[in-house]
């Protein structure tokens, strides 16, 4: 029996059982042996490879990158087309992206790469359609954009959803606040800050009995935490990106229709080949992303503001402003003046390595 099928047997056998505190036990184990399987379909027939297969390797530029995920023929060549200048095969037929297609786009000043992914088909995390090699470089992203076509975007989406999640992508959500912690021994201790609504000892009991984890310390410090949620801090291979649901080809549909679409959320309505509110698209690509732009001041002259020096949020302070510029700086500074929303006074506040940039803040260094 296939790995595939193995999921599929274990997939109907939670489908046929009903949930309760009989079954919990039951249903823990049964989540865990199907996340295991996952892990097997993730790693791949042999221990190497990420981006896997001739076209998947691309070579990183800009502060991030954007891919772009979707079904064949929902638009997604003709966005990364027009948005990059980059060429990317678009006719109106399926499957004209055979490999990973890079382009570069500057939003305020920063370089940011988009990836168009050849397009996806429904079991591609069981590895049809070379999904396992495009789901591979969606796990590498900053942001994914789900491209749907407005006509049938809700079933698309959760189509979609399900394939990522199936390869550990979780979209738009944060890593749990659960702290999985081994010993030597003592047992299992469990404990909770947060009542445990949606799980319980028995189901938590059960998926460490399946990882052979029979010494271990459990803090659960999340509201509404799920047993699935467990599984994915134990598994540990779980990457946890923001995603926009690009709902394409808006020119096809009614002003009643596309008021419905804005109740989707993480949504932009856009029509790529009319190119309508693709401007909102970028406004909401550039908050997801949370990035960090800083302009330098030479001692003595007026702030520079036509090349930023771009940072992620939380890799934001003026150490890592400094080694973005050159790794000898740090070395050599003797302190820093800040002016900008980090700043406690507008006059400028001199800080140290260790502080913390925020968006559209003004630095100067001062060496020794």
């Amino acid at each position: 029996m296939t790995t595939v099928q193995k999921i599929q047997e274990i997939e109907d056998e939670m489908a046929r059982t009903q949930k309760n505190k009989a079954t919990s036990y039951h249903l823990g184990l049964l989540k865990a042996k199907l996340a295991k399987l996952r892990r097997e379909l993730i790693a791949g027939p042999s221990a190497g490879g990420g981006g896997g297969g001739v076209g998947f390797d691309v070579a990183r530029t800009g502060i991030a990158s954007v891919g772009f995920v979707g079904f064949p023929s929902v638009g997604k060549s003709t966005l990364m087309s027009k948005l990059t200048g980059t060429h990317s095969e678009v006719a109106a037929y399926e499957f004209t992206t055979l490999t990973t297609v890079p382009g570069t786009v500057k939003v305020h000043g920063a370089p940011i790469q988009i990836l168009d992914l050849p397009g996806i088909v429904e079991g591609a995390n069981d590895g049809r359609g070379r999904g396992r090699q495009v789901i591979a470089v969606a796990r590498t992203c900053n942001l994914i954009f789900i491209v749907l076509d407005v006509l049938k975007p809700l079933g698309d989406k959760a189509l979609i959803e399900g394939e990522l999640e199936g390869f550990g992508i979780r979209l738009n959500k944060k890593a749990p606040a659960i702290v999985v912690r081994k010993k030597e021994r003592g047992g299992v201790n469990i404990t909770h800050t947060v009542p445990l609504t949606k799980m319980d000892q028995d189901e938590i009991r059960a998926v460490l009995g399946e990882y052979k984890m029979n010494n271990c310390d459990i803090a659960i410090r999340q509201v509404d935490a799920t047993i699935d949620d467990l599984v994915d801090v134990i598994e540990g291979n779980r990457v946890y990106i923001p995603a926009i649901y690009v709902l394409n080809k808006i020119d096809a549909i009614s002003i009643e229709e596309l008021d419905l679409l804005y109740k989707i959320p993480n949504s932009v309505p856009i029509s790529s080949k009319e190119w309508l509110n693709v401007d909102e698209l970028v406004d909401v690509m550039w908050d997801k992303l949370d990035l960090v732009r800083v302009y330098t001041k030479p001692r003595g002259n007026a702030p520079d503001y036509t090349a930023p020096v771009v940072l992620r949020k939380g890799r934001s302070s003026v150490e890592d402003f400094c080694h973005s510029i050159h790794k000898e700086i740090a070395k050599n500074m003797k302190y820093a003046v800040v002016w900008g929303s980090s700043a406690k006074h507008s006059r400028g506040q001199k800080v140290g390595l260790e502080h913390i940039l925020e968006d559209e803040d003004v630095v100067t260094i001062v060496k020794k």
